[in-house]
């Protein structure tokens, strides 16, 4: 039924693990082959191409959805319906920035600093002019196929590159002036297969797996048996993605209480759980949360 395109790249093997804990794995004859399937119903084929080429390919309806960043879709201008986020990068669930960034021993601060005719490389020259223009600067913008940190600032003024912790071009000996764009990976949708109701629905259905995964993988469900005296006081500290369930122990022998909470407060909460009264208490890992 639907045509879907997966990005090649930095991003892959990311993808490829979402998709296989959605129980949508996607196999295909080897890791260097553009075509793969995935055995489920509502999607015809697949295919893995660089994720610049997406949202054109998606806009003009070559493919019915696909994923890619934000920021490929601002630069290539694409008219695409986005399904939602999807807060996952090669490494964290940090948003990947668009920055501005030039040498740590440059004079500039800010984009109201740059001169007229500053000369910037960049991977994101759309983005970069229309960024440049709104601030009023006329620049020199440079088309880079890559190492673009390494040309500042002998063969340029500056570059706009991406970061997720800024860490690899304070590395490189630049600093940050400027976030042009904050960008998560998304699910796009080609708008003319967006106006069938039954390709739509099949698509949000494949997004509520997706983004159920990620919910999940920050999450842990917490069991635990609890005394009448103690339910309040566990309660009170239990965090909850809404309230926790309470139900009776058979014959009366307390409340059996469960809660899915952050796994950044495990560490913490399980000794605090046990000294209010709770016992018996169970963590266990989640696949997909789907509100």
């Amino acid at each position: 039924m639907l045509r879907l395109v997966l990005p090649k790249g930095s991003l892959e093997d990311a993808t490829m693990a979402l998709f296989s804990d959605a129980d949508l794995s996607v196999s295909r004859s080897s890791a260097v082959n553009y075509t793969a399937k995935i055995n489920d119903p509502r999607i015809e084929s697949v295919r893995i191409l660089r994720p610049q080429e997406i949202p054109r390919y998606v806009d003009e309806g070559t493919f019915d959805f696909g994923i890619t960043g934000r920021d490929w879709v601002e630069e290539t201008n694409s008219n695409v319906v986005s399904l939602g986020e999807l807060q996952y990068s090669k490494q964290t669930s940090n948003p990947i920035k668009v920055v501005l960034a030039v040498s740590q021993q440059s004079r500039y601060n800010s984009v109201r600093d740059l001169p007229q005719g500053v000369r910037i490389s960049t991977e994101y020259p759309v983005l970069t002019r229309d960024f440049l223009e709104r601030n009023g600067i006329e620049a020199d913008v440079q088309l880079s196929y890559g190492a673009t940190e390494a040309k500042v600032p002998d063969i340029v003024d500056g570059i706009v590159e991406i970061s997720e912790t800024g860490n690899a071009l304070r590395a490189a000996g630049l600093k940050i002036i400027e976030t042009i764009l904050v960008s998560y990976t998304e699910l796009i949708a080609c708008p003319q297969t967006c106006e069938d109701p039954e390709k739509l629905h099949a698509m949000r259905q494949i997004y509520s797996l997706l983004s159920g995964v990620l919910e999940a993988r920050g999450n842990a469900l917490l069991k635990m048996n609890v005394s009448s005296e103690c339910l309040d006081g566990v309660i009170a500290i239990l965090p909850a993605m809404q309230a926790p369930t309470v139900n009776k122990l058979f014959k009366g022998g307390g409340f059996a209480v469960e809660s899915v909470v952050p796994k950044t407060e495990i560490n913490l909460l399980i000794p605090a759980l046990k000294d209010a009264g709770a016992g018996d208490i169970v963590e266990l890992a989640i696949s997909k949360i789907v509100a």
